[in-house]
């Protein structure tokens, strides 16, 4: 029983793996790219028994010929090629065990992806207070934007000359009389 969950665990990291960076990915198939980034992420490759030329030439070893992706069983082929180099003293049975050992529940990770930059110029260039002209009428004075206001001079149809002070107290002064 605790074989089949395993392999369960297996099968649903092949699968995070398959679809990751590719939005049409079913995840029944898997691309050269994510089998190398599988390899990197859960430690298969290191820099002395398993390298990235080793995942590469295995990954074209059990494709089919015509095809650029491979199948979750030519994946546990791929596996079993690998094993025996990744964990030298051991058999294969034990070395293909503790490779499923590493791969199992993980899933892709976002090391190196790109962060915001916080630096002190990047925070002067957005700081909404310091700007001047046209540009200081986009935005409030919380610095949030205006919108389509900020950018166009938008008509009132009040009746009234634009930089009237008095608008709206017509009603007031007719009333008074």
């Amino acid at each position: 029983m605790a074989e089949s969950t395993d392999l369960e665990q297996l099968r649903n990291s092949f699968k995070k793996f398959a679809i990751h960076g590719d939005t049409k990915a079913t995840g029944k198939e898997m691309n050269g790219k994510n089998w190398a980034k599988l390899c990197k992420d859960c430690k298969i490759t290191d820099a002395k028994n398993v390298t990235g030329t080793d995942v590469d030439i295995v990954f074209t070893k059990v494709k089919a010929k015509t095809s650029r992706v491979i199948t979750y069983e030519e994946f546990q082929r791929a596996l079993e090629e690998l094993a025996p180099k990744r964990f030298k003293g051991q058999s294969k049975e034990e070395a293909l065990t503790s490779v499923y050992k590493l791969i199992e529940g993980k899933e892709p990770t976002n090391v190196g992806v790109t962060k915001m930059a916080k630096t002190a110029a990047v925070d002067r260039l957005t700081d909404t207070t310091k700007y001047t002209g046209s540009h200081k009428e986009r935005f409030d004075e919380s610095g949030k934007g205006r919108g389509k206001g900020g950018r166009e001079e938008l008509v009132e149809e009040t009746g009234y000359v634009g930089s009237y002070k008095n608008a709206g107290t017509y009603e007031e002064k007719t009333k008074a009389k």
